[in-house]
């Protein structure tokens, strides 16, 4: 029996139409190039159908309050579907893809995103592969959790980011191998997926609308800029640093500033600015610095993962206690437990 799915389109460049001013997304337009794909049409590919949101949104205008309609989508349908993609802009696309897996508990069926960065109704456009290849990974090896299909690779939704602005290989899962290999065969890693819970109801965590930001260090950065950043009503930060969560302990000022954030209850998450690699607040002074100005070690999370996460953690009404604590826990498989780190093979 050939697999149900249902493609979310909540806009992005894949189903854009070209105008006058340049693409623009356009209802409807989408479903007409596809039925005019022969590919689309193929007995082995899913059975398909295609929900549009209104308005579509160019992934630069998408923010929580759309995750939170995704999801609830998704938890509405589930029923009747064996799995779901969410057509999406490229831009934001790693923040979306980070935030479903804390949303929809549960879950039990594959949610993939993709796009593409060149429209489908062009003679080049890469969204063909992207759209077809996410089908059939339902359609053969249904990979149980939220995932990105972009330029022939499956990653885990919440260890993408962005790294090309024009490049087909758009994404990368820095610190977490492929969760399968898409080539003349499409070839899923078994022992990366992680199992869905047994006898699980899929649940929708609402998101509330989390005071919480990133600031990146830099050279010279001044207490007082931090300071700002830091004031009420911000009650999280990811502070982006240098290497393996370093930053600059010989100023008195910004340590202070740190210190005392943390003392009104402000959650910081220490993320580092280098692509890959961990965050270990124990190897230089410059990190335990932080760690005792009450800096949490984000340690292998995506900015994209911590912010998502951050967002999740607060709309559960924890204590500070607790969020500290689940911060440095692996929930969702945004972050490599120690025990793991040995056993992860990269293809």
């Amino acid at each position: 029996m050939r697999k149900r799915v249902c493609i979310l389109y909540t806009g992005g460049t894949i189903g854009m139409k070209p105008t006058a001013q340049g693409y623009a997304p356009q209802s409807g337009y989408l479903r007409q190039v596809m039925d005019a794909i022969p590919e689309f049409r193929a007995p082995e590919v899913p059975e398909y159908s295609i929900h549009e949101f209104d308005p579509l949104l160019d992934s630069s205008n998408m923010g929580p309050r759309h995750w939170q309609s995704i999801a609830q989508t998704i938890a509405d349908l589930e029923q009747d579907f064996d799995g779901f993609i969410v057509i999406h802009g490229t831009d934001t696309m790693a923040y979306t893809a980070s935030a479903l897996p804390f949303m929809l508990d549960g879950l039990a069926k594959p949610v993939i995103l993709t796009g593409s960065q060149i429209p489908l109704s062009q003679v080049r456009s890469d969204g063909r592969d992207n759209l077809i290849t996410s089908l059939m990974v339902i359609a053969q090896a249904p990979v149980p959790e939220v995932c990105l299909c972009f330029g022939n690779r499956l990653l885990r939704g919440c260890r993408t980011t962005k790294v090309d602005a024009a490049g087909f290989q758009a994404f990368d899962s820095p610190n977490y191998p492929d969760l399968g290999h898409i080539g003349v065969h499409i070839t899923i890693h078994e022992h990366l997926i992680r199992s869905p819970k047994a006898f699980s109801t899929l649940l929708v965590h609402p998101l509330s609308e989390a005071k919480v930001g990133a600031l990146r260090l830099f050279p010279g950065i001044s207490a007082e800029l931090v300071a700002n950043v830091l004031r009420s009503p911000l009650q999280g930060l990811v502070l982006e640093t240098y290497g393996m969560g370093n930053g600059p302990s010989t100023d008195d000022a910004l340590m202070d500033v740190l210190t005392k954030a943390h003392e009104r209850g402000v959650i910081m998450v220490n993320c580092t600015q280098c692509l890959r690699g961990t965050v270990d607040q124990s190897t230089y002074q410059a990190g335990s610095a932080l760690a005792e100005c009450g800096v949490i070690s984000g340690q292998d999370m995506t900015i994209e993962a911590a912010l998502a996460k951050l967002i999740y953690l607060f709309s559960l009404n924890l204590s500070l206690q607790e969020i500290q604590k689940a911060i440095v826990t692996n929930l969702r498989g945004e972050l490599t437990p120690a025990d793991e780190e040995s056993t992860l093979v990269y293809v």
